[in-house]
C-alpha cells in the first residue's frame, strides 16, 4: 500500500516533546527555541498585494541579492543567481536527501549530530558512516553531512585546522559536502567560523543557513548556496516540493535585514548571560552528576553522564516530564549502528533563569535517584 521507505519513517522525538511544552509549569530545555523577548517587531506595510500571488521558486530577488551579499562576505564563491530561499532549513535536507541519498547510500555524519537530519536519511534509506571534527575519516561516503559551527546537540565549534581536514577529506573522496549553519550569528566570544565549503576545491558543496534562529522561527525561512552542477536540481526538486517559500515571510525578513539596526549585538548580549546564568545553575545541579563544556555559541549544553550516572536519558524523559520538566534525550542524536553515550542536549535560550535553576534541579534529583535506586 505504502512506497517502500515508509518502512523507515520514525516520528521526530523533538517535535513529539514540543508538543508537552505548553502545559502551565512546564520548564523546557528541550527544543531548540529562541527566547520569545527577542523576537523582531513586524511591520506589515511592507507587505503589498503583489505578494499574496505566486512567486518564483528561487525567491524573491531582492533576498536572494541581500543573503548572496552575505554569504560572498563568509568567504563563500556565490552570485544571487545561486541563491535558493527555503521553506526552513529543515527543507533544504530534504531536497538534499533526495538528490542524493537512495537506499543504501552511504552519508558521512558526525556522531552525535542534528537529529532531523537523521530522520530524513534515514527515511530515504541511508547508511551512515560517522566521524569527528577530531577524525574526518569519511570513506567512500556519497554525501558528508555537517554542523561546524556551534553544532547540534554537542554545541562544538570546529577551529580552522578541522574545517580545513573537513574540506580536504570531501575532496579527496569526492564526497559531496553538506554545510548546515543555522547557529552562526548567535556567537558569544572568540572562535573561527569560516564556513567549511569555502575551503572546498574539487567536490561539489551545499551551504545552507537559516532565519529561524535570529529573527523567528515561525516565518519559516532559510537559505542555501551550493556549486553551480548543482543549483538546477535543487530548484526542480523546490519546485516540486512546494512551488516557492512564503512571499509576506520573504517580505518580512527583507524589511528587518534593511534595517541594520544593532539587533545582532543586543541578540548576542542577551543570550550570553542567559547562557552565563544557566552555566551556574548547571554547575550548582550536575556537579559530579554530568561533564559539559560552556558552548561559545549556539542554544545547547550537551552533558555527558559520569560513569555512576549512566543511565539512559531516553527512560527518564517521562519521569521528566511528569515533575514539570522536559529535555532531549542524547541517545537520540547518535546514527543507527553507533553505540550512544548516555547524554542530555539542554536548550538555554528559551527558560528564564529562575525557570531554569528550579528545572536543572529538578532533573538531577530524577537522575540522582534513578541511580540511588538501582544500588
Amino acid at each position: 500500500m505504502f512506497a517502500k521507505r515508509i518502512e523507515n519513517l520514525v516520528e521526530s522525538p523533538v517535535r513529539e516533546i514540543l508538543k508537552v511544552i505548553d502545559r502551565p509549569g512546564m520548564i523546557s530545555f528541550a527544543g531548540g527555541l529562541p527566547a520569545t523577548e527577542c523576537f523582531p517587531a513586524l511591520d506589515l506595510s511592507c507587505v503589498d498585494s503583489e505578494h499574496l500571488q505566486y512567486g518564483p521558486s528561487e525567491g524573491e530577488s531582492e533576498l536572494r541579492e541581500q543573503v548572496a551579499a552575505s554569504l560572498i562576505e563568509r568567504g563563500l564563491q556565490t552570485t544571487p543567481e545561486r541563491v535558493l530561499i527555503l521553506s526552513g532549513s529543515q527543507q533544504g535536507i530534504d531536497l538534499v536527501a533526495k538528490l542524493f541519498v537512495d537506499r543504501g547510500t552511504n552519508v558521512a555524519v558526525e556522531a552525535p549530530t542534528y537529529l532531523a537530519a537523521l530522520q530524513v536519511f534515514d527515511l530515504f534509506g541511508a547508511e551512515y558512516i560517522p566521524y569527528t571534527a577530531d577524525q574526518p575519516k569519511i570513506g567512500n561516503s556519497r554525501l558528508t553531512y555537517t554542523i561546524p559551527t556551534f553544532q547540534n546537540p554537542t554545541g562544538h565549534c570546529y577551529s580552522e585546522e578541522q574545517r580545513r581536514a573537513l574540506a580536504l577529506a570531501c575532496d579527496r573522496s569526492g564526497s559531496v559536502l553538506f554545510e548546515d549553519d543555522p547557529y552562526r550569528d548567535l556567537v558569544y566570544g572568540e572562535c573561527d567560523r569560516t564556513p567549511v565549503c569555502s575551503y572546498v576545491r574539487d567536490t561539489e558543496w551545499i551551504y545552507q543557513s537559516s532565519f529561524s534562529k535570529a529573527y523567528a522561527p515561525g516565518l519559516r525561512l532559510g537559505y542555501l548556496t551550493c556549486s553551480k552542477k548543482l543549483f538546477p536540481h535543487l530548484v526542480r526538486l523546490k519546485q516540486a516540493a512546494d512551488l516557492h517559500s512564503c512571499r509576506v515571510s520573504q517580505r518580512l525578513i527583507l524589511q528587518l535585514l534593511q534595517l541594520n539596526d544593532d539587533r545582532n549585538q543586543t541578540l548576542t548580549t542577551f543570550y550570553r548571560r542567559r547562557r552565563d546564568s544557566f552555566d551556574l545553575s548547571l554547575t550548582s545541579a550536575f556537579s559530579g552528576i554530568a561533564d559539559w563544556q560552556q558552548p561559545v555559541g549556539g542554544l545547547f549544553y550537551w552533558l555527558t553522564l559520569r560513569p555512576e550516572f549512566a543511565i539512559d536519558t531516553r527512560e527518564l524523559l517521562k519521569q521528566a516530564i511528569e515533575a514539570g520538566v522536559a529535555f532531549m534525550p542524547g541517545e537520540s542524536f547518535y546514527p543507527r549502528g553507533v553505540k550512544a553515550l548516555p547524554s542530555l542536549r539542554l536548550n538555554f535560550s528559551h527558560a528564564s533563569p529562575e525557570e531554569a535553576a528550579h528545572g536543572l534541579r529538578t532533573l538531577a534529583g530524577i537522575i540522582r535517584t534513578a541511580c540511588e535506586s538501582r544500588v
